[in-house]
């Protein structure tokens, strides 16, 4: 039978990683690409939240893993209206809610079939054309619609840095968007929560805790390069 620790120098890199988060910072294995068999190495050191971009290859990845009972899976690619349905289904947390369309979408759904998904706001702070997301000034504009949505669990915020900024410039986009969270949390609104930061990722997730980061998406980090 084969050993769970059969990948040590996976095993070796998730246990490096963890040393270096603060225990309020929640580990999300990015496993975009990754095979079942690495998820499993990485479930087995403890790994219990697992991020993927895509419907159909979750929904896969779940099939194959369904053993795995207590694992938590997120949602952090782009999601289509038309595929919100399924996403439901497929996932727990869903960090990319990019747009009043998209919320308004996800919480009649959520309403229709009883269930109250965990959602992070995605908000695009600096010009990107890579980047889905509010902007700050559309997303203050918009949380009294969004705060009447009592099916979607508005928990927080997440944002993705454009790639070319030196790390002076990404640690003020983090730090952004810990400041636009305090903004919401002053407005006192009913439904809305901000508690979670999803930010952070392989390249720059150690300034994304300065800045206070909740959640952080890791994947080349700890599974190494994948095709693109």
């Amino acid at each position: 039978m084969t050993s769970p620790f059969s990948d040590p120098s996976l095993v070796d890199r998730i246990q490096q990683i963890r040393q270096t988060l603060p225990a309020s910072v929640r580990l999300i294995a990015v496993t975009k690409q990754v095979p079942t068999d690495m998820m499993r190495v990485a479930y087995a050191v403890g790994i219990r939240d697992f991020g993927e971009s895509r419907i159909q290859e979750a929904e896969t990845k779940r099939q194959a893993l369904q053993d795995l009972s207590d694992v938590t899976w997120h949602l952090i690619g782009h999601l289509q209206t038309n595929k919100a349905q399924k996403a439901l289904r497929l996932f727990d947390w869903i960090h990319s809610v990019d747009s009043l369309k998209l919320a308004t979408h996800l919480n009649h759904l959520a309403e229709t079939n009883g269930c109250r998904p965990q959602a992070c706001l995605q908000v695009k702070l600096r010009p990107d054309p890579n980047k889905q997301g509010w902007t700050e000034s559309e997303l203050l504009e918009n949380l009294d619609t969004l705060d009447r949505y009592s099916f979607l669990q508005i928990r927080g915020l997440m944002t993705i840095p454009p790639a070319n900024l030196d790390a002076p410039e990404t640690l003020a986009v983090f730090q952004d968007l810990h400041r636009l969270a305090e903004t919401i949390r002053q407005r006192s609104l009913t439904h809305i929560q901000m508690h979670e930061l999803s930010m952070g990722m392989s390249g720059d997730y150690p300034l994304a805790i300065q800045a206070g980061a909740t959640m952080v998406r890791l994947g080349r980090i700890m599974f190494g390069d994948r095709p693109v």
